[in-house]
């Protein structure tokens, strides 16, 4: 493989930055939809006020879901192992989401067909299922991946899931839920308190500034809880150029072990340092009634959220909770040097152009949404 540019070490490291990359694009661009969605029930009272939200998000929600195809396919292209192991074994929790999400697409369609309250009503509820369930179980799925999945590996290379849905609803698991849900409605509050008008605006604004509130208590103390657990560290000399091999290494569970990358790279200490910023400007900003600063700044928290995880287990992307040897990490689980540098064009090639017209389409949809827009417009929800 003399002839690619880029040695297989740097290829990893630039595919585990990009997996970050696109699962952080589609939490702060799908995390405003679903955000939205969730607090649907809540920030909107009326019939007109809850189309009003539909119609916020409504232009641009599928192509929001873009990130999240991305990273998918990032995933089971880059680190096959990885996709093996966290699709079949969290097949049910997947397909919670997966479900879940459904409800979205067919909630906007069929919600104004008939004009009953009820009717309405009952699409709306599924419309916050289809916010808040995927929000908490990915938070969820998180929690469960610092706390190591139950899988191993025997010696041909046959993966064995020992663990069920309930065993993925652990106390500190169902806390990372709910961070998850609270960075995700803040977002949400965001977008609605700086796009409506009126008693609608004034309540996402109350909305967001509790759950700003609450996810920086709840990241805190989520922190706290991960300073003292057992973590997963590689014992054994890694070969960054090696083939894949997950059985090849040796690992040890260490009180703490999460936190070690931080004195090893303190420039990764950025990362829960943008995420603790972020919810306090969000918190000011609620408060303030700085809607754009209120946005960045949650965006920004977001971004720092799901990026302390990456970095506090770095290297590895699923360890394993009963062979801990079995972990995965980025040196054992991803794609073959060709594989990754092929992605890499195709990649450098195509996500600007995504950037490019989903810019376009957010400058295109920009500016308030009122009352006044449903009535002007006959494709309006």
């Amino acid at each position: 493989m003399s002839s690619i540019p880029l040695d297989y070490e740097t290829l990893r490291l630039i595919w585990w930055v990009l997996l970050g990359v696109l699962l952080i694009g589609f939490a702060v661009m799908g995390g405003r939809d679903m955000g939205v969605g969730t607090l649907l029930p809540f920030a909107a009272k009326t019939d007109e006020e809850r189309r009003i939200l539909l119609n916020l998000i409504g232009p641009t929600w599928e192509g929001n879901q873009v990130w999240l195809v991305l990273g998918g396919g990032a995933i089971f292209a880059a680190f096959p192992p990885l996709y093996a192991v966290s699709f079949s074994g969290f097949y049910l929790a997947m397909l919670v989401i997966l479900l879940a999400l459904i409800l979205r697409p067919v909630g906007f369609k069929f919600r104004g067909k008939i004009d009953n309250p009820t009717w309405r009503a009952v699409w709306d509820w599924c419309l916050f299922i289809g916010g808040f369930v995927p929000a908490l179980i990915m938070g969820v799925a998180v929690g469960n991946v610092l706390l190591g999945a139950p899988f191993h590996f025997d010696d041909t290379m046959r993966i064995f899931y020992t663990g069920n849905f309930f065993q993925l609803l652990m106390p500190f698991a169902l806390l990372c839920g709910l961070v998850s849900v609270g960075m995700i409605s803040a977002q949400g509050a965001a977008v609605i308190a700086g796009r409506t008008q009126g008693a609608m605006a004034e309540r996402a604004r109350m909305f967001g500034l509790y759950a700003a509130a609450g996810t920086l208590v709840l990241f805190a103390l989520g922190g706290f809880w991960v300073a003292f657990m057992s973590g997963h560290v590689v014992t054994s000399v890694i070969d960054p150029a090696a083939p894949i091999n997950p059985l090849a290494k040796s690992v040890e569970l260490v009180q703490g072990g999460w936190m070690l990358n931080y004195s090893k790279y303190p420039w990764m200490v950025i990362a829960p340092i943008l995420a603790f910023v972020g919810l306090v400007v969000a918190v000011l900003g609620f408060i303030g009634r700085k809607h754009v600063i209120t946005l960045l700044a949650t965006s920004a928290a977001i971004f720092g959220i799901i990026s302390t995880a990456g970095v506090s287990l770095f290297p590895f992307l699923l360890p394993s909770s009963t062979v801990p040897g079995s972990g995965l990490t980025l040196w054992d689980a991803s794609s073959s040097h060709l594989t990754l540098f092929i992605m890499l064009v195709a990649t450098v090639i195509f996500l600007p152009i995504i950037v490019a017209y989903t810019a376009w389409v957010f400058r295109v949809m920009r500016g308030p949404v009122t009352a006044d827009n449903l009535t002007k417009n006959p494709n309006a929800y």
